[in-house]
């Protein structure tokens, strides 16, 4: 049978690793990782649609969500394809043995070439934003991160980010906090929208220990776009 792509499913190329319990996506940033209120198709529906065809499977397909990106957000991001692996790396999000690394591209050099940012978030429910406070505040969530300034170009700079805590919207609260909103981040403080919307910030590279088979696994994925500020950072060496 072949193989129909359309926006009901994956394009093959964003699959970047797959074994009998997962499937890791190189998400594209318009594409939601569970339906929500807009009732766009979320990623985890195109996923079983793909396999259903690829595979030729006569019934339901299993895709469980792990962990989420937000929309406007690229890269790496993991699906499990039986419940049994659901249940496994729920656990180990639970323990933060999985290891998750960032991209992002600012327009302000920020103020140190590496640095460790610890700041207390708070999310607005309404506006869904959140806030990040150099000292605690009621019902704020430490969060935390390293960054290191990697490249740069002639208006822009890439930072790497290890994340070490998982807050909402937290590497675009913290680094508009120490100002460097994202390129494209309008709701944090960037002066203007990319043109298709999305902002430049790229979840690059996964590592952990895949709990069934017991093997380290490291991942990695530039953006899938034809973005001329990405293109040019995806030629320079990432360490």
């Amino acid at each position: 049978m072949n193989t129909k792509i359309n926006n009901t499913s994956i394009w093959p190329e964003q699959i970047v690793y797959e074994d009998n319990h997962i499937i890791v996506i190189n998400k594209l940033p318009s594409e939601i990782v569970q339906g929500d209120k807009t009732g766009d198709m979320p990623l985890s529906e195109k996923i079983k649609n793909f396999i259903k065809v690829r595979d030729s499977k006569p019934g339901n397909v299993f895709c469980g969500v792990i962990h989420r990106l937000d929309r406007p957000v690229s890269g790496l991001i993991i699906f499990a394809k039986t419940s049994k692996a659901l249940a496994r790396f729920n656990e180990l999000f639970r323990e933060k043995t999985i290891q998750k690394t960032y991209l992002a591209v600012v327009k302000n050099r920020p103020p140190k070439e590496s640095d460790k940012l610890i700041h207390f978030i708070t999310k607005n429910e309404k506006t869904n934003m959140s806030k990040a406070h150099i000292k605690p505040v009621p019902n704020a969530l430490r969060a935390e991160l390293d960054y290191e300034l990697i490249a740069s170009s002639d208006n822009y700079h890439l930072l790497k980010i290890a994340l070490h805590t998982g807050r909402h919207h937290q590497i675009r609260a913290q680094l508009s906090a120490i100002g460097c909103p994202i390129k494209g981040d309008l709701k944090y403080g960037f002066a203007r929208t990319n043109d298709a919307g999305f902002i430049h910030l790229h979840s690059y590279q996964i590592d952990f220990v895949h709990p069934i088979k017991d093997e380290q696994v490291s991942i990695k994925a530039f953006p899938v776009t034809s973005d001329s500020v990405w293109n040019y950072f995806s030629k320079q060496e990432i360490k």
